[in-house]
C-alpha cells in the first residue's frame, strides 16, 4: 500500500496517521473502522462481484466508501496495518453456529504482534471495540462489552472466542494469505446455504451503540436498548445514505 493509499485510507476512517505502530495507536485505528466502515454484504444482493484483490478492495472501501464482510474489511486492513509497521499475520476461524464451529475460512481475523500477540478484528459485526490480547485467559472488558479467549477442546493451538458470554468463533494458529480464503468466499457470496445470501444486512458501530438494517427493518441499539421498525421500500435508500453515507442506484434484493 503506497503513501497515497495510506493516507486516503486514514481519511476514510477519520484518523491521523500514528507516530508510532503501538498499542494505543491499534485500539485508535480498530475503533475508527468500526465506526466508519460498515459491516456488509449488499454486493451480494445487488449482483456485485467480490474480489479480494487488493485494488479491488481498496476502491470499493475506501474510493467508494462502501463496507463489506470479513474477508474483505480484515483483508484490507490488514494492508493498512503492515503499510503504518505493525507486524499482521492473516488467522483462519471458524464461526459457531450454536455449540457447533463451523467450517474452516468461515471468518477470517488478524493476529498483530507487538510486545505482546493481539486479536484484531473489524469484520466480524458486533464484536468487540478493542484488540484482544491474545495471551489473557481472563475476561477482557471494553464499552462493546466481554470478551475471554480459551483454548479449545479441539486442542492443536485453537483458541475459542466468547463475547458477551456467546462463543463467537474458533481461531486456528496457522498463517494464512488472502487467497486461502478466496473459495470460502465465493461459496459464502453465492450459496443458498450461506446466511449471507439470505438478506442483505448493513451495520455499524456508532457512539452510542449500533445502527442497522437487516431486510428492510432499521435497527437501533443505544444503551442497551434496542428499537426497531419496518421502512417502506421507498425510504430504504435513503436510509443507507443516512445511516452509513452508502449511495445505492437501486434497493438490493431481499434474498436468493
Amino acid at each position: 500500500m503506497n503513501e497515497s493509499r495510506i493516507t486516503g485510507y486514514l481519511d476514510r476512517l477519520g484518523v491521523a496517521r500514528p507516530a508510532v505502530p503501538d498499542a494505543q495507536s491499534l485500539r485508535a485505528l480498530q475503533l475508527a473502522h468500526l465506526k466508519a466502515v460498515p459491516f456488509e454484504n449488499l454486493s451480494i444482493h445487488l449482483g456485485e462481484p467480490i474480489s479480494l484483490e487488493s485494488e479491488a478492495l481498496f476502491e470499493k472501501i475506501v474510493e467508494r466508501r462502501r463496507g463489506g464482510f470479513c474477508y474483505e474489511l480484515n483483508g484490507l486492513f490488514a494492508e493498512l496495518l503492515t503499510a503504518l509497521g505493525y507486524r499482521v499475520t492473516l488467522l483462519a476461524a471458524r464461526v459457531f453456529k450454536g455449540s457447533r464451529p463451523g467450517p474452516l475460512f468461515d471468518h477470517l481475523a488478524l493476529r498483530v504482534d507487538l510486545d505482546e500477540p493481539w486479536l484484531v478484528d473489524v469484520g466480524f459485526g458486533d464484536f468487540a471495540d478493542a484488540p484482544l490480547r491474545l495471551d489473557e485467559r481472563a475476561e477482557q472488558k471494553d464499552d462493546a462489552g466481554v470478551s475471554q479467549i480459551g483454548p479449545a477442546p479441539s486442542g492443536h493451538g485453537d483458541l475459542d472466542v466468547v463475547h458477551n458470554g456467546d462463543p463467537a468463533y474458533r481461531l486456528t494458529a496457522r498463517p494464512y494469505e488472502l487467497d486461502d480464503f478466496v473459495p470460502m468466499c465465493w461459496w459464502q457470496a453465492t450459496s443458498p446455504e450461506s446466511h449471507f445470501t439470505r438478506s442483505p444486512v448493513c451495520s455499524m458501530r456508532t457512539d452510542e451503540g449500533r445502527i442497522t438494517i437487516s431486510g428492510s427493518k432499521l435497527i437501533h441499539t443505544a444503551s442497551g436498548e434496542r428499537t426497531e421498525h419496518v421502512l417502506r421500500e421507498g425510504d430504504l435508500l435513503p436510509a443507507y445514505a443516512d445511516h452509513f453515507a452508502i449511495t445505492l442506484d437501486r434497493l438490493p434484493s431481499m434474498g436468493r
